[in-house]
C-alpha cells in the first residue's frame, strides 16, 4: 500500500482522551440539576460541533432546559480539568514520533474551535508535532463535520493533494467527514460505534491502523 504524502489527525478522542474527562464533567453538572443519564445523554454529541450539540442537547434534555447557561459551565469546568493535563490516547506518542522520524507532513483538523485544540494539544505535550499552523478548528472554516472542509484545509495548508492523504478519525462524524475530502480514513472508535461499510479500516489502536494502512512497517 502506497505510503501517504501527509497524515491528519482528529483531536478528541482520537490522539487525546478528552471525550471521556468532558463527558465525566458534563454527567456531573447533570447530576446536580437532577438529569438521570447524563453520560448516555452527552454521549450521543460526540464527533459534533458546539452549535450542532447545543442543539441536541437542548431537544434531549426538554424545553425547559437552560442549554447556553449549561454549556458556558460545562466548558469552563471541561477546560480547567484539560489544564491539569490530557491522557494521549494508545500509541499516540509513538506514532507521532515515527512520523517526524519520516519526515512526514502533519496536521489536526478538529471540530473543536482552534483556541481550546491549541490548549489541549499543549496540555497533552503534543503540539510541537504539528506547528500552530497546522490545528485547523472549526471556526477557520465555513461548515463543520461531517461536512468536508476542515480536512480540505489541513490538506491546503500542509499543500498535499487530498487524495494523498491519510485520516484518523474515531467518530462516524468524522468519518464521513474525511471520505467526502476524498481522503483514505482509519477510524479507532473511542465513545462512538464506528461507521459501516468498505471504504474505510477500523483498527484497534493507532499504531494498529497505521500498520494496516501501510503507513508504518
Amino acid at each position: 500500500m502506497t505510503r501517504p504524502a501527509a497524515v491528519i489527525f482528529d483531536l478528541d478522542g482520537t490522539l487525546i482522551d478528552s471525550e471521556s474527562i468532558a463527558l465525566d464533567v458534563g454527567a456531573r453538572l447533570l447530576d446536580g440539576m437532577g438529569i438521570v443519564d447524563g453520560h448516555a445523554i452527552l454521549s450521543r454529541l460526540v464527533g459534533v460541533d458546539g452549535g450542532e450539540g447545543r442543539r441536541r442537547l437542548q431537544n434531549l434534555a426538554g424545553p425547559g432546559f437552560d442549554v447556553e447557561a449549561f454549556a458556558r459551565v460545562w466548558e469552563t469546568e471541561a477546560e480547567a480539568a484539560f489544564a491539569t493535563g490530557v491522557p494521549l490516547m494508545n500509541g499516540a506518542d509513538t506514532l507521532l514520533d515515527q512520523l517526524a522520524s519520516l519526515d512526514l507532513p502533519r496536521a489536526v483538523a478538529t471540530n473543536s474551535r482552534t483556541a481550546g485544540a491549541l490548549a489541549k494539544l499543549g496540555s497533552a505535550g503534543l503540539l510541537h508535532h504539528f506547528g500552530e499552523r497546522n490545528v485547523v478548528g472549526v471556526d477557520a472554516v465555513a461548515r463543520a463535520k461531517p461536512a468536508p472542509d476542515v480536512f480540505l484545509e489541513a490538506a491546503r495548508r500542509l499543500d498535499a493533494d487530498p487524495a494523498a492523504c491519510l485520516v484518523f478519525e474515531d467518530s462516524a462524524i468524522g468519518v464521513a467527514a474525511a471520505l467526502a475530502a476524498g481522503m483514505r480514513v482509519v477510524q479507532i472508535p473511542d465513545m462512538s460505534h464506528p461507521a459501516t461499510g468498505s471504504d474505510h479500516l477500523i483498527a484497534e489502536n493507532l499504531l494498529d491502523g497505521a500498520r494496516r494502512a501501510g503507513l508504518l512497517i
